[in-house]
């Protein structure tokens, strides 16, 4: 099913509309305005309706790809043998090269298992 059918405009500026509200955080009424200068008459209601409407569904599936690319800096991994809650357990830690913490992983076991779970942790948190 055509979640533009019935819609009164272009699928095209409709999602354009809705890129640039979630992207750039543009108040409705400036979109309004940058519509109305490419010849769209748009109000900045139906602007908001369209963004309640399609917006959830475009930032999941385009989150990946807005990312600020100064985010996407490397990573340094490490593991270590802490003592928590009296009992010992190895850390796995992701710091970023500025030394912000990306994730950590705390388990009972030094495997490769363990390793796979904290990388695939680290992956699925990133993509969302």
């Amino acid at each position: 099913m055509n979640p533009f059918k019935g819609r009164h405009f272009q699928r095209d500026i409709i999602l354009w509309a809705v890129r640039w509200y979630c992207k750039y955080g543009i108040s409705y009424r400036e979109l309004q305005e940058m519509l109305a200068e490419r010849g769209v008459n748009v109000d900045h209601s139906t602007i908001y309706r369209w963004v309640q409407r399609y917006a959830p569904e475009m930032e999941k599936r385009l989150r990946w790809y807005w990312r600020n690319p100064s985010d996407l800096c490397p990573w340094h991994m490490d593991e270590t043998y802490v003592k928590v809650n009296g009992r010992w357990a190895y850390l796995y830690r992701a710091v970023d090269s500025r030394g912000r913490t990306v994730d950590f992983y705390l388990s009972s076991r030094r495997n490769s298992k363990a390793a796979y779970r904290f990388l695939g942790k680290i992956l699925n948190n990133v993509k969302k």
